[in-house]
């Protein structure tokens, strides 16, 4: 019985040191240029066909940062340094990935002429893509390690700029969020 009153005493202390994580506030009010908005739910399957920048990210226990964009696109463009800029500050604890649906010598041209600090991966197939429902790029998605979007949009977006406070933030409650969850899991019955 007291094991019992242990673990239940623990997994309440578990649920209640989880939701102190704090994440940034969803501004509900910005277009998200996509058709689903997956703020605060799990994130779709990001697919690649080939990586450009050798083999796939190890992003176990890392915030992920999701850019969907186009070589072609003045936005996606002008987002590239930002994004070299947070996959160098946040290298420890932020996997950042460019995701574009063009074929790979195009990026790989534009890649020679371009720094891009993070990985790049190609989807031609739009699967990702068509899973956000994307209507407009760049389209960014922001995943803490749990596997839920934290933040999602334009990048650039005036109201709701994805900025090094935001990844910062999300960081953070990341680290909270998994500490609590290791430390306070019962280890047995006994």
């Amino acid at each position: 019985m007291r094991s019992l009153l242990i673990a239940s005493a623990l997994i309440a202390l578990t649920s209640a040191h989880a939701g102190s994580a704090e994440w940034p506030s969803i501004n509900t009010t910005k277009k998200l240029y996509a058709k689903t908005d997956y703020r605060s739910k799990p994130a779709p399957k990001i697919v690649t066909e080939q990586w450009l920048t050798g083999k796939a990210p190890d992003t176990k226990g890392k915030v992920l940062i999701v850019d969907f964009w186009a070589t072609w696109c003045p936005p996606c463009r002008a987002t590239i340094p930002d994004l070299n800029k947070l996959a160098t500050k946040f290298k420890d604890d932020v996997v950042v990935i460019g995701i574009s649906n063009e074929k790979p010598e195009v990026v790989q041209a534009f890649m020679q002429k371009t720094e891009m600090k993070y990985n790049v991966g190609i989807d031609t197939e739009n699967t990702s893509s068509k899973a956000i429902g994307i209507q407009g790029i760049p389209h960014v998605l922001v995943i803490s390690a749990d596997g839920i979007v934290r933040w999602q949009g334009f990048p650039l977006d005036d109201s709701d700029p994805l900025t090094e406070a935001v990844v910062s933030k999300i960081v953070t409650a990341s680290k909270a969020a998994a500490t609590a969850s290791t430390t306070t899991t019962p280890k047995g019955s006994g």
